[in-house]
């Protein structure tokens, strides 16, 4: 089990009235430099503070170090500052759009003639390296009003927007917390001189040397404000980092992770694709991956029916009323496929006898399981009904958001909904969670933290006692399993508040997986009930959990969680059998067709290739047992096993190979075979 990174503990610090916060530092003997340099403080209000600031009375303040988040962040909006410097060095005609801090980097948008090549970049980052080297200080000064500050930046027309939007509640407002329009000046080491300006609420880096190391790393067109309405500008994605080491840390798992990048695995292994004549988001599993996909839903299928399911199905589209009960035409309309006008009829003469009803494509299998479970009376003897579907459903994401098999348009959700009483519902819900826990497990993620998404009350229905009853009740829940839980205010759909588990996989990304749901709205809006045991109707609690999220979404996770490389038990091919030369073929044939019998995937390689370049293709194709057979081998009635790691292992009789082999896959082992555990499993 782990948790979200924790910040570490920083050093308070006294700051006497009109003092610098970066003099008191330095008094209390505080790094200057290196990793745990402080960057920045942090006042008793919460809000980080330049090392110049100074206070009008004696205040403690929290020293924060250039490897903790918030001084990360600042070093970053420091570097955008750098670029845009850069920029406009190089290019003098640019306009500045923003440039934030964001997870792990920082952007700047600009509007240019051109869009930035690679070229430019190597250009750009020794023109940063060189202001960086040259220790510019930045320096916070205050506007006197708005007409001042349009009047210093008229030839920067987005700047000039910025200035007239309302309040700090927008990332992108120069506007700081205490209603304080500020612009920062990079000012000339030794002449004093201000080199550039910029908009900005702050805060930064006393200089410009205390941006130890950065990488510009990509471009891409933006429209200003994330706006498609507004103007396309070009935008450079950079990073930065406290030590040149980190740098070169995470340069190494960005690189880990486009090794692992289930788009370009899935076509290496050739498991499933988008084609452009279905659609953005839209994919097809081919052989090989709907194997995995096959077993990922029998095991599935398999624990559901242990674990006291039923399984129901439902179509993929219906009347629109369906979802404007539910509720999902007025709050989640924008994120489905449009409706379409179905089933009029019109007379020999074209006037309409029956007018056409809306059909819409579902986005969701809720409102049709609560109706499935309103099909005939329910008496609280059937209670927790648990209704159990892999349900594909479609929802309109936008072109930018779309990305492989992890934000799809279409896919299937392994979607229940369970109907308990009040009573029921703590018990069942601590289950389900365990439940849930276990069956990840089973497919080898078991590092998880819990978020607990809770109401937004501006997008949800129903009352605020019902709201709070069904969010302690996840909390309690949440609690009692020992898992770090981590709130997520206001991020909680429309009509529940749930429960997420977020699951590290293999180089410590974090994915959302399962979801459970409290939902006390629904019910109500669907009139259901159950007949209590005193006769009276009741409404039943209903629960929404999605295991995987989707299939396909879980697919990629595991996809890039084992780099292709999926456990024996799920791998698409199991076994190849490889004849060093065309004597062995039948022999290797047989074998093949003894571990078929036992439910082993495989395949025999007779091609006209070496056996090395068999043996290579094989290894890329991630293939978890290489039956590799030769003269002597048939002679003594054996084969070798070659395994993904290049270990061997030699003269195994086939009796003993088969079992082997069907042991391993039998057991689920979610590890990959090695000359070492092979021969200590067996």
């Amino acid at each position: 089990m782990s948790a979200p990174p924790v910040p570490p503990a920083s050093a308070t610090v006294r700051v006497p009235a009109g003092t610098t916060a970066g003099a008191a530092v330095r008094e209390a003997g505080l790094p200057a430099n290196g990793p745990e340099a402080v960057v920045v403080v942090r006042d008793p209000d919460g809000r980080l503070r330049d090392l110049a600031w100074a206070p009008e009375a004696d205040v403690d303040v929290e020293a924060v170090p250039a490897d903790s988040e918030d001084g990360r962040s600042v070093i970053r909006h420091s570097a955008a500052h750098v670029l845009a410097q850069a920029v406009q060095q190089l290019h003098p005609e640019a306009k500045l759009g923003i440039g934030p801090p964001i997870r792990d980097g920082f952007y700047y948008d600009f509007d240019v003639a051109t869009p930035f090549t690679p070229d430019d970049l190597k250009k750009l980052e020794s023109a940063m390296k060189k202001i960086i080297k040259a220790g510019q200080r930045f320096s916070r000064r205050r506007f006197a009003d708005k007409d001042e500050a349009r009047k210093e930046l008229a030839d920067e027309p987005y700047k000039l927007e910025l200035i007239d939007l309302k309040g700090p509640e927008e990332d992108v407002v120069e506007i700081d917390a205490s209603g304080e329009l500020t612009i920062y000046d990079n000012v000339h080491a030794h002449t004093g001189e201000t080199v550039w300006s910029d908009l900005c609420r702050g805060p930064h880096l006393p200089t410009t040397r205390y941006i130890p190391a950065f990488s510009l790393t990509r471009t891409a067109a933006a429209y200003w404000r994330g706006d498609e309405k507004n103007p396309q500008l070009q935008r450079i994605y950079g990073t930065a980092w406290e030590s040149q080491e980190a740098l070169d840390a995470y340069l190494e798992r960005v690189a880990e992770a486009e090794r692992r990048d289930h788009r370009r695995l899935g076509a290496e292994l050739d498991l499933f694709s988008f084609p452009d004549q279905i659609g953005s988001g839209l994919a097809v599993f081919h052989p090989k991956g709907g194997i995995v996909r096959k077993e990922l839903e029998d095991y599935s299928r398999r624990r559901h029916e242990q674990a006291g399911y039923e399984f129901v199905n439902t179509p993929h589209i219906t009347k629109g009323q369906l979802f404007r009960t539910s509720g999902h035409l007025e709050w989640y309309e924008e994120g489905m496929y449009p409706g379409m006008i179905l089933d009029e009829e019109r007379d020999a003469d074209g006037n309409v006898r029956k007018p056409g009803q809306d059909y819409y494509l579902k986005p969701m299998n809720c409102p049709m399981h609560n109706l499935i479970f309103d099909a005939r009376g329910r008496s609280y003897r059937e209670l927790p009904l648990r209704l159990f579907e892999f349900g594909t459903v479609y929802r309109y994401e936008k072109s930018g958001v779309v990305h492989g098999l992890t934000r799809a348009r279409g896919f299937t959700q392994d979607d229940a909904h369970i109907y308990c009483t009040e009573e029921q519902m703590e018990g069942e819900i601590a289950s389900l969670l365990q439940f849930v826990l276990e069956l990840l497990r089973d497919y080898g993620l078991d590092d998880f933290y819990l978020e607990l998404s809770t109401r937004n009350p501006e997008k949800s229905i129903g009352s605020d006692e019902a709201w709070e009853r069904a969010t302690n009740v996840l909390r309690k829940v949440a609690e009692e399993t020992g898992l770090h839980l981590v709130d997520d205010p206001g991020g909680a759909a429309f009509y529940a508040p749930k429960i997420s588990v977020q699951a590290k996989d293999a180089i410590g990304r974090t994915w959302q997986m399962s979801t459970i749901q409290v939902d006390l709205m629904l019910p109500d809006r669907f009139d259901l009930e159950y007949t209590a045991s005193d006769g009276s109707r009741k409404r039943p609690v209903m629960i929404h959990r999605a295991l995987f999220g989707s299939i396909e979404r879980f697919f990629a996770v595991l996809l890039e969680h084992y780099a292709g490389a999926f456990p024996a038990w799920l791998a698409p091919v199991q076994v190849v059998g490889i004849p060093v030369t065309d004597d062995q073929r039948e022999y290797v044939e047989q074998v093949a067709a003894t571990l078929r019998e036992r439910g082993v995937r495989v395949e025999v390689d007779s091609g006209d290739d070496r056996m090395q370049k068999k043996i290579r293709t094989h290894t890329l194709q991630k293939v978890p047992f290489m039956l590799v057979v030769g003269a002597r081998d048939v002679e003594a009635g054996a084969v070798s096993f070659r395994f993904r790691d290049g270990t061997q292992v030699n003269g195994v009789p086939v009796a003993d190979a088969v079992a082997a082999v069907q042991a391993w896959i039998g057991r689920r082992d979610n590890t990959s075979p090695t000359a070492e555990s092979f021969t200590a499993a067996h």
